[in-house]
């Protein structure tokens, strides 16, 4: 069973913080605002809630997710965000994400390739739950897209870094 005693302590923080990087590549892609941000940043919560609550996760997934349960854990991703996105420019933080979930990828591919794939498409629904969570280029909520060109094109970055067909 692939877990946390897997993976060096560098390592695990790059695949615990990963869920983080895939909602924070879309945010990035084109701010929503305050509601937006706010609805984006649930979207991932929810994501994470949900995989908890599946029967059927990934033991991988499953590990992570109980990382998020500690205090622990949401230290060590919260860190490991703050480290890689630190300095960065707003412009930036979106390529960074993305590098860094293809970094996580290789990882996976070395160290756990049986759980590589759930893994990766999991990060992916992630993404794209958040990429959904907002509508973009309306006015006070009304009017605007479920997702937009900005965030369309960044899912297809985030599929690419990932080694996955988009959906």
């Amino acid at each position: 069973m692939v877990g946390k005693a897997s993976f060096g302590a560098d390592e695990w923080r790059q695949i615990v913080q990963s869920p983080m990087l895939a909602g924070v590549a879309i945010s990035a892609a084109e701010p929503s605002g305050l509601f937006g941000t706010l609805k984006e940043s649930m979207a991932s919560a929810r994501a994470l809630l949900a995989a908890k609550s599946d029967p059927s996760a990934d033991e991988l997934i499953k590990a992570v997710v109980a990382e998020f349960e500690t205090s622990e854990g949401r230290t060590i991703a919260r860190d490991g965000l703050k480290a890689s996105l630190s300095g960065s420019k707003p412009a930036e933080i979106k390529t960074k994400a993305i590098e860094a979930l293809r970094q996580v990828a290789r990882l996976l591919d070395t160290k756990a390739p049986a759980d590589a794939a759930a893994f990766k498409a999991w990060l992916r629904h992630i993404a794209q739950t958040v990429a959904e969570a907002a509508s973009e280029g309306g006015f006070l909520g009304f009017g605007g897209v479920a997702v937009s060109e900005a965030e369309k094109a960044t899912l297809a970055e985030v599929s690419s870094a990932l080694g996955i067909a988009g959906a």
